[in-house]
């Protein structure tokens, strides 16, 4: 059965609040403001609980870092209130279209140049139908992201989760889908189901697929205050996924409540040496096992503004890159995300 929900706009955030003075307080002048950046991982909503639509995008790329070009990812946005269940996901595909449309001309960057929107893999082989009505609905469709994140002992606000659901044959018969259709599959896991998605890659060596948030390593219940033990059982995993050539990695997410780093308890927002100090070892072992040419750095926003603003973000990303070559920084901070995403962007 799918664990389709529709009423998404009555979910709590994820995430933390959004302090906009809090994060003010630490604002600070971008570094390496000329270097081109892909966005290739964003959100846009509107809901009862917070609006973050294309002028709140802006607001944080005005912030001064290169921003050419963003892609949308898959948030449970604007779902159709009628019509076939299945096929209520196309109101977040003619939502995120209009946003590209709109940004497509111009001197600005071009918002959600690239669109990735749900796949409910437990459709099985029906998944196909909402892929080819996705792909008409938006000369910008890319690919698909199933909900996916579980841990036994982490509550997860985003639905009902199955253990093992990567391994179900339904969910492979959905999955399958995926290479009739040309697209690539996002997924967003918790280091504990690293595993399954390494058992997927190996089984669709073919399917181009993307790692969201650097594969999930947790920092809360009972992995909170046992980092080095998680970064030992992550890392290994990595090292595995990092062996299968249609992956690639996304870089960043990490102030996603569930990793644990506590930056909403300081006085005002991190800086970005605190950030970069605490993501260094978890972004450079990816770049290091992946290499620039399938790592893509992310911002992740809404999500992790909560915890740090955007400027302050990519500068925590410039600082861990700065000994990379012009070649090496081309690649992380834009063209991966060009080609994964095929976005045809001359960078």
């Amino acid at each position: 059965m799918s664990d389709l929900k529709t009423r998404v706009e009555d979910f709590p955030p994820p995430f933390h609040a959004i302090r906009q003075d809090w994060l003010d307080a630490s604002r600070e002048e971008a570094l390496e403001p000329d270097l081109p950046i892909v966005d290739p991982h964003h959100h846009l909503w509107d809901r009862k609980h917070e609006r973050y639509l294309d002028d709140e995008l802006l607001a944080d790329i005005g912030e001064g870092h290169n921003v050419l070009a963003t892609v949308f990812i898959q948030c449970r946005s604007q779902y159709r209130p009628d019509g076939p269940e299945h096929l209520k996901t196309l109101g977040e595909v003619e939502f995120a279209e209009r946003v590209g449309a709109k940004h497509a001309e111009g001197p600005g960057p071009k918002l959600c140049a690239g669109i990735v929107s749900l796949g409910d893999f437990a459709l099985g082989a029906q998944v196909g139908e909402v892929m080819a009505a996705q792909k008409e609905a938006s000369p910008r469709f890319r690919g698909v992201r199933d909900m996916l994140s579980y841990d036994p002992d982490v509550t997860s606000s985003f639905g009902k989760k199955l253990p093992g659901k990567m391994r179900d044959p339904q969910w492979r018969e959905g999955f399958a889908q995926l290479d009739k259709h040309g697209l690539s599959a996002d997924i967003y896991v918790f280091h504990t189901q690293l595993d399954d998605v390494l058992d997927v890659a190996r089984a669709f060596p073919e399917t181009p697929i993307v790692l969201n948030h650097v594969g999930g390593p947790l920092g809360i219940g009972p992995y909170k205050g046992k980092r080095d033990d998680v970064f030992r059982d992550w890392s290994a995993s990595i090292d595995a996924l990092a062996a299968c050539p249609n992956v690639v990695v996304k870089l960043g997410g990490m102030a996603i409540s569930a990793y644990g780093f506590p930056w909403e308890e300081l006085p005002q927002g991190p800086t970005s040496r605190q950030v970069a100090d605490d993501i260094r070892p978890w972004i450079e072992h990816c770049i290091d096992r992946f290499g620039p040419q399938r790592g893509m750095f992310e911002s992740n926003f809404p999500v992790d503004k909560g915890k740090a603003g955007y400027g302050v973000t990519w500068n925590a990303f410039k600082r861990i890159t700065e000994g990379a070559s012009a070649d090496e920084k081309k690649a992380l901070y834009a063209g991966t995300a060009n080609r994964v995403y095929r976005l045809g962007l001359d960078i």
